[in-house]
């Protein structure tokens, strides 16, 4: 057993990674290392798509009335006419002040027309489940 150790630290000990580590860690032969860069070759990576990072439209609160929405659902989101991209946002219940940062996600209709609330997002803004609520939506 204690000769298969030593074979095996004989041939980790000669490798070039273990060196070229340990004389970065221990500060070994600098020198060396500047004198000799290594040569990296650069794959042909196709350029990662665009991701398109939308500005919230409006500044201020803007009020929606909304009801609960899925809920098998996951997540705390608020489906609003109110905005064209999906952000994070902050809804605030100017009945009790309750407020939760959540996941606006655009919904089809009027900008006038109804919200739908996730039932996590309930549960944070302390709302009754059966209930239409009016909602204070902030996209800051």
């Amino acid at each position: 057993m204690r000769i298969a150790f030593i074979v095996l630290f004989a041939v980790v000990a000669g490798c070039d990674i273990v060196r070229s580590t340990t004389d970065r860690v221990f500060g070994g032969d600098g020198e060396k290392a500047q004198a000799e860069p290594e040569a990296v070759e650069v794959a042909d990576v196709a350029d990662p798509e665009p991701v398109a990072v939308a500005a919230p439209s409006w500044v201020g609160p803007k009020t929606t009335v909304a009801s609960l929405g899925d809920p098998t659902t996951p997540g705390r989101w608020l489906e609003t006419p109110l905005v064209d991209t999906e952000f994070t946002g902050r809804v605030v219940v100017p009945r009790t002040g309750a407020q939760a940062y959540i996941t606006l996600v655009p919904a089809s209709g009027p900008e006038g027309g109804g919200s739908r609330l996730s039932l996590d997002a309930m549960r944070a803004l302390l709302l009754p489940f059966d209930e239409l609520v009016e909602l204070e939506v902030y996209s800051n």
